[in-house]
């Protein structure tokens, strides 16, 4: 009894080894171990950037004098803006920018030379597309700047008495879609997909695991179904689940945070049931490699950690550098929340937002794909 009592490093060591053991056969959560931290490190280390430069901006150029090309130099030389196109109408000028081709739009307007020289206070016309409120408040306060010292150079001799002007320009900012710089528009139809996404693939990844761990899956081997019939009886319920996910936040959206409604809703219905089937395709996916549920957890924060810091919603997307833009295009929750916030905010309808819809189809079928490699299971 006495020697039971002791301390034995021998014993102590048996232990340890066994864990040791242990964790070479666990290998998913071993990976898991190693592989977040160094996402988080990396993902936060480069990708992560709360004051996003070289912005894309499109140009309406109605007045060619050399003020109005000085200034647009100025307004380059920022960095935070980087001319993507040159604009022939206004109309064209919405147009992009309901579409998410451009953050902002910058308008020299007619006669502005000669407005200039006569001292009268010409108006630049920057409209913002600010859904997305951080990622345009640096650069329009590098605007407010700007504006003072840009034409310091040209307005010299007998124009030196319009650079004595403390404003010589008129800035006039649009901020389109979001004019108050409500973070709460912008959160909390994001949130949508956020949520989905966390819950989808970790339910559908726990519940196929969770069958094969309880001994339930011989019911499946014993029943002439096929691999995709049982995939898609997995998903059928749990899609129902999702809407319901789906109408609470849209009833907290415009009831609790007074969030605009300005799009097609039944749009959106239709957009969300891709984006639910293919998260719960790749839920399925994870419980094929996942032996047990722990493992189905951890495969399913590995997929949702870099959805949630490289998909927009909580840094602002182009403030991160290309490769984890491209990363970033490839996950379903950065094209979703596109979606969402350009139906709510916006008002677009599909037509604008073919690409982001495309992608969506097309990562759902690759993850109903591979999420028949299920059928590894019932052979």
């Amino acid at each position: 009894m006495n020697t039971m009592r002791r301390f034995s490093l021998s014993r102590l060591w048996a232990i340890v080894v066994k864990e040791f053991i242990q964790m070479r056969r666990d290998r998913v959560t071993f990976g898991m171990m190693i592989g977040v931290p160094l996402i988080q490190l990396v993902l936060f280390g480069y990708a992560i950037n709360a004051d996003p430069k070289h912005l894309p901006t499109a140009v309406l150029l109605a007045d060619y004098g050399p003020q109005g090309r000085t200034l647009l130099h100025a307004i380059r030389n920022s960095d935070y803006f980087e001319f993507r196109r040159e604009l022939t109408t206004e109309q064209e000028g919405r147009d992009v920018l309901a579409r998410g081709e451009v953050q902002f739009v910058v308008s020299i307007p007619q006669n502005f030379t000669r407005d200039l020289l006569r001292g009268e206070r010409p108006a630049i016309l920057v409209e913002a597309d600010a859904t997305d409120p951080a990622a345009t408040s640096n650069a329009i306060g590098s605007l407010r700047v700007l504006m003072s010292t840009a034409l310091r150079h040209d307005l010299k001799g007998p124009l030196g008495f319009l650079a004595a002007s403390d404003e010589p320009l008129d800035l006039r900012i649009h901020a389109q879609y979001n004019p108050e710089a409500n973070t709460q528009y912008n959160i909390v139809p994001g949130l949508m997909g956020v949520v989905l996404t966390m819950t989808m693939v970790m339910i559908t990844g726990l519940a196929i695991t969770r069958e094969r761990e309880r001994g339930t899956m011989e019911n499946l081997l014993s029943m002439p179904t096929r691999p995709f019939e049982v995939m898609v009886g997995k998903i059928i319920p749990y899609i129902l689940v999702g809407y319901v996910q789906v109408g609470l936040i849209l009833l907290a959206a415009r009831l609790l945070f007074h969030v605009p409604m300005l799009g097609n809703i039944g749009v959106l219905l239709v957009v969300a049931f891709v984006f639910i089937t293919a998260n719960l395709a790749m839920g399925i996916t994870f419980s094929t490699l996942a032996e047990n549920q722990l493992q189905a957890v951890q495969l399913s924060f590995f997929f949702f950690l870099p959805s949630l810091l490289l998909s927009g919603f909580m840094f602002p997307f182009r403030g991160m550098p290309l490769w984890a833009q491209v990363i970033g295009e490839a996950l379903p929750l950065t094209h979703f929340m596109r979606i969402v916030r350009g139906i709510t905010l916006k008002g677009t309808g599909l037509a604008d937002m073919q690409i982001d819809v495309a992608a969506l189809f097309i990562f759902m079928i690759v993850a109903m794909g591979l999420a028949l490699a299920f059928r590894r299971t019932l052979d």
